[in-house]
């Protein structure tokens, strides 16, 4: 092969790369390219996304990166030719000025992405120029894992152990691409990356981001999470402990390769490498998901529950949204990814639960919050956590698991260190009101420096009610 393009999407790195290994093996001449998407930057509800903060320095680092790498093998240099516009019609248009036989890139689970990269194969076909798609962003994809009777599976227990099952070197096997690197071509001449603000959106999101960035930075969290994972059994789940690994982000672009954790995860070994590796897992079933039911982008795994009547009730929404429900640990998880876009996996089950088992809201409009807020959201992982917390998706749990918000708080926030942290209004409660506040007197309201109702909202519904209505619900569904 003459020459190759290579697309990068969500896989930003220089190494361990499926897509550019594979085209620096069989071409003479590999250029590389990013498309800043406006059938996706378009949608975008804010112009201050932070997403687009964390792509734009990822991109801008793989630039550098792939430049010295063509540099320490002799070469005149390379990079990033950067794009903005529909990748649909940018990626053929370069195709052919640069005279390449095929683009290579690594697959996407998603359905808009795989409608958009069935286009893309159609027109570089028209031009006789090949496009070939590899698996990099999972270990196991598609028809990979498999039931007994060859089925895909639809509860993650089976799944993670049929998907362990089937792990052995082979599938964490890097793909290296230094000792190919000689075969990136320069840029071509007057290429730049263009700044935030040529893109259309703020460059201050940049400075919002409170976490190491990039490649580097990915590798920053990945070695402190070393120091840490042997207790991540015991962490995870409390909200004010560093416990988890914060790779989310750097998961979801790609900037952290999932066959090196995996990789160490799996060798490392001990209850809390096991539990992390299980968290992995996890997202490879999610993707499989996806990819075989397409369908739950817009409706139920289990068909039955389309029917389940969620409650038109857009006041409560609001409440959830903006932190005002009265509930101290769901209204600090909800100003957590207000403020930052990230929220903490519990925090995320608890938020969830309470919108759709004690408030009724229904669990696409949660869902589309989450796609709109967290800097980490990925389709296949939130639809699939959403309609776990909702009851609706793939989970041998029966609908009613209802997490009790106050009980959660007393077990995985016990002292309100992260309430305080960001609901400072209960700064003074004392810890045994500070889960619900509602049930001080008027003289501990005093002693502490808050009124409920006033300074910090009342419970906007009590749970054993919310809770016996949410089993109504369901129970009109099941026949019970």
């Amino acid at each position: 092969m003459h020459a190759a393009l290579v697309w990068f999407r969500r896989d930003l790195r220089h190494f361990d790369h499926a897509a550019l290994h594979h085209a620096l093996r069989h071409a003479q001449k590999v250029h590389c390219v990013f498309v800043f998407d406006r059938d996706i930057l378009d949608a975008l509800p804010s112009r201050e996304d932070r997403r687009v903060g964390f792509i734009h320095h990822a991109v801008t680092e793989l630039d550098a990166a792939l430049d010295a790498l063509a540099r320490a093998t002799g070469g005149r240099g390379a990079g990033l030719i950067v794009r903005h516009g529909r990748a649909v019609e940018e990626i053929p248009r370069l195709a052919r000025a640069l005279g390449v036989d095929q683009v290579c890139t690594n697959r996407d689970y998603e359905p808009a992405a795989i409608t958009r990269d069935s286009r893309v194969a159609e027109a570089l076909a028209a031009d006789g120029i090949g496009f070939v798609d590899f698996k990099d962003q999972v270990i196991f994809e598609r028809d990979e894992v498999l039931t007994q009777g060859n089925a895909p599976f639809s509860v993650f227990t089976p799944y993670r152990n049929a998907w362990l099952k089937k792990l052995d070197s082979f599938f964490v096997q890097a793909y290296p691409v230094e000792k190919h690197a000689g075969a990136l071509a320069p840029k071509p001449e007057g290429e730049r990356i263009p700044a935030l603000d040529e893109l259309g959106f703020g460059a201050g999101n940049l400075a919002e981001l409170r976490m190491p960035l990039g490649v580097t930075g990915g590798r920053v969290l990945f070695e402190a999470f070393k120091g840490r994972i042997d207790r991540y059994k015991r962490t995870r789940d409390f909200p004010a402990v560093k416990g988890v690994s914060y790779l989310s982000t750097h998961l979801r672009f790609g900037t952290v390769s999932i066959r090196e954790l995996v990789a160490y995860a799996w060798q490392h070994g001990g209850e809390g490498a096991e539990t992390w590796l299980s968290e992995l897992v996890w997202r490879d079933f999610y993707h499989m998901i996806l990819w075989h039911h397409p369908r739950v982008v817009e409706t139920t795994f289990k068909p039955e529950y389309a029917r389940v009547q969620w409650d038109d009730a857009p006041e409560l929404f609001a409440a959830w949204c903006e932190a005002r429900t009265g509930y101290p640990l769901v209204d600090a998880a909800m100003r957590q990814i207000n403020q930052t876009g990230y929220m903490h996996n519990r925090l995320r089950m608890i938020v969830a639960s309470f919108l759709t088992k004690d408030l009724g809201v229904d669990w696409r409009l949660g869902e589309r919050y989450f796609a709109d807020h967290l800097i980490d959201f990925d389709l296949a992982a939130n639809n699939g956590g959403w309609q776990w917390a909702a009851s609706t998706g793939c989970d041998a749990q029966p609908y009613f698991r209802i997490f009790n918000p106050v009980t959660q708080s007393e077990k995985f926030d016990p002292e309100g260190r992260f309430i305080r942290r960001y609901v400072p209004e209960l700064e003074r409660v004392p810890n045994k009101f500070v889960h619900a506040p509602w049930t001080m007197g008027g003289i501990d309201q005093s002693a502490a420096g808050v009124r409920i109702g006033t300074d910090y909202p009342a419970a906007v519904v009590d749970h054993a009610s919310a809770r016996a209505r949410t089993l109504a619900r369901f129970g009109v569904v099941k026949g019970g």
